[in-house]
């Protein structure tokens, strides 16, 4: 039905047709029409205290339920503090539709007050932006960031709208179908050839030393049903991404962990050794495979994948099948056939057992801190199999990585590529407001804790139970690793000279604190933490400063070339 809307109600129209109830956002005087719209909607706004935060709520938000987050901002530096975010969901194909509300049309290109170039700015981070120049084009191109943002590859959509056209109006009409969305040249490849999947089986069938490799595409997809269906009949090791973990169950009996820089003996010694590696969703990037020429040397490579310039960009590949994993994964399920592996099954348990993660040591009396594994032995046992664990990123996202056990999909979420500090606080908002009455817990540092630490206030104001714990080395925990492996030791600019209590900085926001420095403690604290039904609470536990993460690949050596200890 036709009707005659301003801009600022087809927007608010359209949030309400993609179903969404939730926007994250901070208000500035572009923004003030498209609010005012809003106040009188049913969508829920949740205030961040900066933009950023809004970003990775919204990221957070749609990695938790598979949906498209939306987050808004005003013009000029709202839009610019949205940058880091949007760049984050870009690089792992996180679904996403910004709104940044840009200046009056007339005063465009003449360097107005909060005026910037968001289309020009963003136009390499986003999977498609716009300007929009017209009120009579507003709904359309919103119904096509939505599409664009979840369809084929995910990924962030920037919708930049000048603020005269909220006021503007015209007659307007729903666009229902994707004939209505006018995507000229957009078209997703969602199934490809089978003749492509049965080649991979027939590699299969005579593979002695296979290895399946998942990544955050079978997540995004959707697959994951399909994924232990393999894994399960076939009883192939499976390693995994950063981006995967949650996929699979961490206690399947195949399932060998992370490969890479920080992946675990037995998963980077298997692609090391396996003559079949086949990738499913994955980006092969230098994280995972160091030096191309020495990663798989003994076999060949085989790619699932939705997005063409993924196939044979890292790493030469014989087998390639396009298409959605959604569509190739069941198929390949359904036709995958072993021959005797055997031998091989018994090596990867041989390389398990006698190259475990490091333990946590018995804790004495004179024990004055916290050991990594020793936290994620007690973390474990008390959360919940289906809560979702946020990290930000160092060496806690690794540990966190290696150690901590997840059972169900979208329960582990991370900055995989981009590597962004700050990521964990608002994410583990936008998780909390979009699973409610699951868990929430964040793992952060006293370094990647700082650079949102706003957002403590969000958590107060909304009364969501995230639990947060940050583990407290005193300065930059990777930095100084680096420093000290790679660098004669001389860790320069990377200590915290003041150290900051984060239970009390808590505390100032609104949000209940407590610190500790031993085992004991820790433990009563996170009991403490898990029985609080409402609200947050932050545990500021003050860890070991000389800690490494171990298995660690150093720069320019092999996967298989591990420091241990």
């Amino acid at each position: 039905m036709t009707m005659e809307k301003t801009g600022g109600e087809i927007v608010v129209e359209v949030l309400k047709s993609e179903g969404v109830t939730h926007i994250f956002g901070y208000p500035g005087g572009a923004a003030l029409p498209l609010y005012d719209a809003l106040s009188t909607s049913d969508i829920t706004h949740i205030l961040t205290r900066h933009e950023q935060g809004a970003a990775h709520a919204a990221d957070g938000y749609a990695r938790a339920t598979g949906k498209v987050g939306v987050c808004i901002s005003t013009s000029g530096p709202g839009a610019t503090n949205l940058v880091t975010g949007i760049a984050t969901a870009n690089m792992d194909s996180i679904p996403m539709v910004c709104i940044t509300c840009q200046v009056a049309a007339s005063l465009l290109g003449k360097d107005s007050f909060q005026e910037a170039d968001v289309v020009g700015i963003t136009a390499p981070i986003t999977k498609f932006n716009h300007m929009v120049q017209s009120v009579e084009e507003l709904g359309t191109v919103l119904k096509q960031a939505f599409h664009i943002a979840r369809s084929g590859r995910p990924g962030p959509v920037v919708v930049d709208i000048p603020k005269d056209l909220f006021g503007a109006t015209c007659d307007f009409t729903l666009p229902e179908t994707e004939e209505d969305l006018h995507l000229n040249g957009y078209h997703v490849q969602a199934e490809g050839n089978t003749q492509d999947i049965d080649a991979v089986v027939a590699a299969l069938a005579t593979a002695k030393r296979p290895v399946l490799f998942m990544g955050g595409g079978v997540i995004a997809a959707g697959a994951e049903k399909a994924m232990l269906q393999v894994a399960t009949k076939t009883n192939i090791p499976v390693v995994t991404s950063l981006m995967a973990i949650s996929a699979l169950p961490t206690d399947l009996p195949n399932y060998l962990g992370m490969v890479g820089m920080h992946g675990t003996y037995a998963a980077n010694m298997a692609v090391t050794e396996a003559d079949l590696l086949i990738g499913l969703g994955v980006r092969f990037d230098d994280r995972v495979t160091s030096v191309i020429s020495k990663f798989v040397p003994h076999g060949k490579i085989a790619h699932f994948d939705i997005d063409p310039s993924e196939l044979g960009k890292n790493v030469p590949t014989e087998w390639t099948v396009q298409g959605d994993l959604a569509w190739s994964l069941p198929i390949f399920a359904e036709k995958a056939q072993v021959g005797n592996i055997t031998p091989w099954q018994e090596q990867i348990k041989n390389w398990q057992e006698t190259h475990p993660l490091p333990q946590a040591p018995e804790p004495t009396e004179e024990e004055a801190l916290i050991s990594p594994p020793a936290v994620f032995e007690l973390l474990n046992k008390i959360m919940p199999k289906d809560s979702i664990l946020v990290t930000d990123v160092g060496q806690h996202q690794m540990w966190a990585a290696q150690y901590a056990e997840r059972m169900l999909p979208r329960t582990f979420l991370t900055s995989g590529g981009l590597g962004t500090m700050g990521y964990g606080l608002p994410a583990a908002v936008g998780a909390a407001i979009g699973c409610p009455g699951k868990e929430v817990w964040l793992i952060s540092g006293d370094g990647s804790i700082m650079m949102n630490c706003q957002e403590l206030a969000t958590l107060a104001e909304q009364q969501l139970p995230v639990k947060i714990l940050v583990l407290n080395n005193r300065g930059l925990g990777m930095v100084r690793q680096w420093q000290r492996m790679f660098f004669g030791k001389r860790c320069f600019g990377s200590k915290h000279e003041i150290d900051t209590n984060f239970a009390t900085l808590a505390k100032a926001m609104g949000v209940e604190g407590q610190r500790v420095d031993n085992i004991h403690d820790l433990n009563i604290a996170l009991q403490a933490a898990a029985k609080i039904a409402k609200g947050p609470m932050l545990i500021d536990a003050r860890i070991l400063e000389e800690a490494n993460v171990y298995p660690m690949v150093a720069p320019g050596a092999a996967i298989y070339e591990m420091i241990e200890c």
